[in-house]
């Protein structure tokens, strides 16, 4: 594997039950393992998104992510 390509980085990630089927999906397809496919959709970031839906399915992940928080509170 050239170098540019060698992975040198591990961290612990949580990440939804949709989420991790919708990785395993895509680095199944592009024929690359999980971390190859992280890898290949943060390098490619602004190529791979549309901007404005990125806005609003962060605002909307987000309002989901403080709905329990918020229960939890009361």
């Amino acid at each position: 594997m050239p170098k540019r390509f060698r992975l040198t980085r591990r961290f612990p990630v949580a990440m939804t039950e949709d989420g991790y089927r919708r990785l395993k999906r895509f680095s199944a397809d592009a024929g690359l393992d999980d971390g190859e496919a992280l890898s290949f959709l943060f390098e490619n970031f602004n190529s791979v998104i549309n901007e404005e839906n990125l806005t609003a399915r962060l605002r909307l992940f987000n309002t989901e992510l403080d709905a329990p928080k918020k229960m939890n509170a009361l």
